[in-house]
């Protein structure tokens, strides 16, 4: 069978279940796939071949025996170079970790391989994973599939870049700020940043996060499909006692109305016109699914948006620009010398003001999305954004920041979001934002597939000069 590497995890889960395809197959498949193709884009930064056919050995082995293999059954799946995978580093993009290898998995990494999954490699991020491009002093630049000149996005922009490419079938992901959702954008693939306390993560090799990250980062995955991204949850949300904040939420909610909140500007915003050509588009393909859409104002984002920052960043700033420093990546420290004034200094005080505030703009998004099964609004303000923009100038990083309100916003109330891929201008890609409730991810789904169904599907491509 050819170009198994093209297919949907669903349809390769299905195939290795029913032994007409073996799980060794998939990841011999899904190997040649990555040595054709990575070298252009250098999505995945590590990866072992010997290690990912012994994995997938051990799933025909376990079919043979007559066990179940899992809902993610011999399917191919990335993960991003952030989080802690057994003998190798958790580099994080840094010079500074390329010594820190973990000695235990993340609980992402094991819920993936109880389900099935086969580990095929680590993907690239930018360093800290602060930044909306990827590139770093260990791993290089990574490139975007569609077109070089753009970003494949950050910080998750080597998983949206190989999911792009059919380097695996799924990528994993982390979220703390767009980190999912604008990878996704940009390689024209669709990524889900699930809410808070849904998917148990943790990373022993490194020390505990602050609150901030501890109450708004997440891991999700990214793929090609909308079905993929519904399996890849429900195998990623296994419980797992190392994450305090995971919670035993159903993945399917209380029905609820096939309604709609439409935004094209929400809080001043200001997109480009193509950006709102999408979301109205996206609107029209919901009415035509049945949904009631309503064009609405959504609660505050640009409020959410400043004090998320300063949450992300503020707390231990000194230290991090400290480490940055030693570290001595550019788009690092241009990240935090340019946010300096927005969340330094940051104090007790400040922690406690943000918090409070926090509980008010929560209240205030989880009434409105009591209305609205769904918020459909843009991703960012713009296209993907030329590469290294952020490196520009001062006005070019003003203009990044601005552009992705509200892919930093929705991660302070702890919301799901969901980036749902429209189609192309020219070859680059455009996007909508689905958000809903507070683990109802089930509802970003639902209206993600009613929007793919309405337009041209994502499928993997060979990489442009």
């Amino acid at each position: 069978m050819q170009d198994l590497w093209r297919l949907p995890a669903n349809d390769i889960a299905a195939l290795v279940r029913s032994k007409k395809i073996s799980a060794q197959e998939a990841a011999s498949a899904a190997l040649t796939r990555l040595a054709a193709v990575n070298p252009k884009i250098n999505a995945v930064v590590e990866h072992r071949p010997a290690e990912v056919l012994a994995q997938a050995a051990a799933i025909d082995a376990a079919i043979a025996r007559g066990e179940d293999p899992g809902p993610l059954a011999g399917v191919p799946v990335t993960v991003k170079v952030n989080i802690d995978q057994e003998g190798f580093a958790t580099t994080n993009g840094l010079k500074l970790q390329r010594e820190l290898v973990a000695k235990a998995n993340n609980p992402v990494i094991d819920n993936l391989r109880k389900a099935g999954a086969v580990i095929l490699g680590r993907t690239n991020c930018p360093a800290f994973s602060y930044r909306w491009f990827t590139t770093n002093l260990i791993h290089g630049d990574t490139k975007n599939p569609r077109d070089p000149g753009i970003t494949p996005g950050g910080s998750s922009g080597g998983a949206g870049a190989a999911v792009a490419a059919g380097i695996g079938h799924i990528a994993h992901g982390t979220d703390i700020a767009g980190s999912i959702r604008y990878p996704a954008y940009a390689c024209g693939v669709h990524g889900l940043r699930p809410t808070i306390g849904r998917i148990a993560a943790f990373n022993a090799a490194l020390p505990e996060r602050p609150i901030g990250p501890q109450i708004t980062a997440v891991s999700g995955p990214l793929a090609r499909t909308i079905g993929d991204l519904r399996i890849a949850l429900a195998a990623m949300s296994g419980y797992d006692s190392r994450d305090p904040w995971w919670v035993p939420a159903p993945l399917q909610g209380p029905a609820m109305p096939k309604r709609a909140a439409l935004c094209v500007n929400p809080d001043g915003l200001d997109p480009v016109a193509e950006v709102r050509a999408a979301v109205a588009d996206a609107g029209k393909r919901l009415e035509r699914a049945g949904w009631v859409v309503e064009e609405v104002e959504t609660p505050p984002l640009r409020e959410a948006a400043e004090l998320q920052t300063k949450l992300w960043l503020g707390d231990g700033y000194e230290a991090q620009l400290a480490t940055a420093e030693r570290e001595g990546d550019p788009g690092a420290l241009a990240c935090l010398r340019g946010n300096r004034s927005k969340v330094f200094p940051f104090d007790v005080d400040t922690l406690s003001k943000v918090l409070t505030r926090r509980a008010t703009l929560t209240r205030q998004w989880l009434q409105f999305l009591e209305k609205y099964a769904v918020l459909v609004m843009p991703v960012s303000g713009e296209l993907p954004f030329p590469d290294q923009l952020d490196m520009q100038d001062d006005a070019s990083f003003a203009r990044v920041w601005h552009a992705q309100l509200t892919q930093i916003a929705i991660p302070f109330m702890g919301l799901p979001g969901l980036t749902v891929s429209t189609g192309l201008v020219g070859r680059v890609p455009v996007g909508v934002q689905v958000v809903s409730g507070r683990y109802r991810e089930d509802l970003c789904l639902a209206a993600g597939e009613a929007i793919e169904a309405g337009g041209t599907p994502s499928a993997a491509i060979d990489p442009a000069g």
